[in-house]
């Protein structure tokens, strides 16, 4: 009767179609009765073992955190009920065993210097390195070098206070001079005593918050690296084909594709870095001449500069009193800005989602 195939098509479509509306009105279930059905999975031994183990793991380290604070708060509370709130806003630190005037703000201000002065040079560094990882290197490189950037976590805190002070201090200080003499325009370099009325020897830049910075810089470009390294991998390959099938080059690809998807691996290793970076003990300790004046701090490129971990570091076995307190409750308030630093951390990684940026 039909001779059209198009036609004989759609008498098909139009049976299937009624069969399914009748099948749909003849079912006992209706979009009422759709709801969720719970499903019951039974655990092996080994699974329930392991999940303990991972919840004791949570569990214990959240309970050494607690107790460390509670540590913190308790040893230093002679301190903080002693100083009030000067213990934020005062720039002298001359505890006594019965007393004295501290504080905390210069310390906190050279802390906070030295670190961004570490990340300003090592996050750009370390976005190179992982692009060139990710991007560049030929297959058969890219192992070893990772292992090999990897490897700067393992050198101790010491070799490289050690080696800042011997080995990059006596080259450093013709560069710190030349920053101040030339470019003493750009106000973290101004030095008072080379562009104003005083003395212009080499001592004047050796120790200082600047070379402390280069130093704090080499030890936190791994930990830096190696996040943005792990989100530029997983960088969509289908875009990035796509773009260069269209014409694009590969710094093209790159800023287009690339960065994008990696801008929340590029923030989150920026500030696991100055988490690290702030607490900074041993190797500033063995740099930096011991400084409390707050224009000396500002003045990065002049012999002088401080942080609270190398206080900590320098006076701790000579403190006792009033000044071990002091000295405790510095550290808590170190503890408190690097958890912050790294409770932001983990939440600008987990909020923001790669991609976002590329997708259409």
């Amino acid at each position: 009767m039909f001779t059209s195939g198009s036609t004989a098509r759609k008498l098909r479509s139009i049976c299937v179609v009624s069969t399914v509306r009748v099948s749909a009105a003849d079912s006992p279930l209706t979009l009422a009765d759709d709801v969720p059905i719970d499903i019951e999975v039974s655990r092996s031994s080994s699974d329930r073992v392991y999940r303990g183990v991972s919840y004791a793991a949570g569990a214990t380290t959240l309970l050494l955190m607690a107790l460390i604070a509670f540590f913190l708060v308790k040893s230093g509370w002679q301190a903080i009920h002693y100083a009030g709130w000067s213990f934020l806003t005062e720039t002298r630190w001359v505890p006594t065993p019965g007393g004295g005037t501290f504080g905390v703000a210069a310390l906190l201000l050279g802390t906070v210097i030295i670190a961004v002065i570490a990340l300003a040079l090592a996050v750009p560094i370390a976005i190179g390195v992982a692009l060139f990882i990710t991007e560049f290197a030929p297959q058969w490189v890219r192992r070893p070098l990772t292992s090999l950037v990897d490897l700067l976590a393992a050198v101790p805190s010491l070799i490289y206070g050690i080696w800042g002070a011997i080995i990059l201090q006596p080259k450093e200080i013709y560069v710190s001079r030349f920053l101040a003499a030339h470019v003493a325009w750009f106000p973290p370099f101004h030095t008072t005593s080379v562009t104003g009325h005083g003395t212009t020897t080499l001592s004047d830049f050796a120790s200082s918050g600047f070379l402390a910075g280069i130093v704090v810089a080499l030890m936190i470009l791994q930990v830096s690296a190696a996040v943005m390294r792990e989100v530029f991998a997983q960088a969509p390959p289908g875009e990035k084909e796509g773009a260069l099938a269209l014409g694009g080059t590969r710094w093209g690809v790159i800023r287009d594709v690339v960065l994008p998807f990696g801008r929340g691996g590029i923030v989150g290793g920026s500030m696991l870095g100055l988490g690290r970076a702030l607490g900074e003990t041993i190797a500033v300790a063995l740099i930096v001449s011991r400084s409390t004046q707050t224009h000396d701090l500002l003045e990065v490129l002049k012999s002088g500069g401080n942080s609270i971990a190398a206080t900590i570091a320098r006076t701790w076995s000579e403190a006792s009193g009033m000044s071990t307190s002091a000295l405790i409750a510095a550290g808590l308030v170190l503890f408190v800005v690097t958890l912050v630093v790294n409770a932001a951390a983990a939440v600008v990684v987990s909020r923001s989602r790669s991609g976002v940026a590329t997708e259409i």
